[in-house]
């Protein structure tokens, strides 16, 4: 690589005085367009320095060399620190075949499936994207259809970029549509996939701080107490209806655990709280809510009730069987109170033998 005090003074200049004019220049369009012309800018910079590059031989001491001296020429903007420059270096290295021509944003209906295929990235979702959460993205998912999944993700839900963080960390891409159920018999095409890819597989509750021996009303009851983060950990579309919510049906009292109205799927969900094992006579028991629920609150123009099961352990198989005869869309899934260690890390990490044996040795 070509020493940065090496650098031709006109070759240089020229390359200063072309990103200086194209930051301008892209000022001007981004009244109309603020984040997709500001995506353009930082990929077309990010292509400019990646060509010099290679072509001059420089190194990545020009890059602070650029830093510094777009700071002194245009102090009133933000954004080009030599942190974020070589992040637009890495953007362009990331989505280099990409053609940035402009498109209308599809509209996406419901949580997309991790591709099959190999990812292809759309200017439309490109440009459409904060640059915060493409930091994001490149930094912590390598896997393009991965990637892909959690694009699509933000624009259909909404996600800040500590949220889209979050759900990274908690793997959501593995959990979405997971939920054992009877939705392709009991809903037309394409609700039931709808509903589907819309629940999770395990839901992850690391919020609540509850001791081993907890009871359902005290898991229900700190659910309740952190709802902001128990419909973020649900997702988008959720609205809280009520809890222990009441039924009087022949002369009887029930109580729903837990009653929704999803916005976007336009029905009533009821979920219920279930301690240890998946046992199939709670579904019997969700059927019935249901069925109640559609009679009583549905309105005509609402699609049918749908019904969660959350316990600790679902059994798939078991799960399954009892929700064949059922004559109601239920989905059952697990919920934990901590995030499972990635299995990467599990096999990385010292045994609590290996630890004592380690000072054990250093006593000595």
């Amino acid at each position: 690589m070509t020493p940065v005090n090496q650098i031709l003074h006109g070759e240089y200049t020229g390359l200063l005085a072309t990103i200086k004019n194209r930051i301008r220049s892209a000022q001007t369009r981004a009244i109309l367009s603020a984040n997709s012309e500001l995506i353009r800018l930082y990929w077309e910079i990010g292509q400019m320095i990646d060509s010099r590059q290679k072509k001059e031989g420089w190194g990545a001491g020009v890059i602070t060399r650029l830093a510094h001296d777009l700071h002194n020429e245009l102090p009133e903007e933000k954004g080009f620190s030599e942190r974020n420059i070589k992040r637009m270096l890495a953007f362009y290295r990331e989505y280099s075949s990409l053609e940035l021509v402009p498109q209308p944003v599809a509209q996406l209906k419901s949580i997309p499936k991790v591709p099959q295929t190999e990812a292809v990235f759309p200017a439309d979702i490109i440009l459409s994207l904060p640059w915060g959460h493409h930091s994001v993205l490149i930094e912590k998912v390598k896997d393009h259809k991965t990637r892909r999944w959690y694009m699509e993700a933000v624009l259909k839900n909404g996600w800040s970029r500590n949220v889209l963080v979050m759900q990274i960390e908690s793997a959501a891409h593995h959990r979405y549509g997971k939920s054992a159920s009877n939705f392709a018999l009991r809903l037309p095409s394409p609700d039931s996939d709808l509903v589907q890819q819309t629940l999770k597989d395990p839901y992850i509750f690391d919020f609540l701080t509850l001791e081993s021996g907890f009871h359902e009303r005290e898991l229900e009851t700190q659910l309740v107490a952190h709802l902001e983060k128990f419909l973020l950990e649900l997702g988008q579309g959720f609205a809280f209806v009520g809890r222990q919510y009441h039924l009087d049906i022949g002369d009887q009292d029930f109580y729903i655990d837990l009653l929704f109205y999803h916005l976007k799927l336009r029905c009533y969900m009821v979920i219920e709280l279930k301690k240890g094992k998946f046992k199939p006579e709670y579904a019997g028991k969700m059927n019935f809510y249901c069925s109640v629920v559609d009679d009583l609150l549905r309105h005509e123009s609402d699609k049918p009730t749908i019904g969660l099961i959350l316990c600790q352990q679902s059994n798939r198989i078991l799960a399954e069987y009892a929700l064949r005869g059922i004559e109601k869309p239920i989905g059952v899934s697990e919920f934990e109170l901590t995030r499972a260690l990635p299995k990467e890390f599990q096999s990385s990490l010292p045994s609590i033998e290996q630890i004592e044996k380690e000072l054990e040795g250093k006593d000595d």
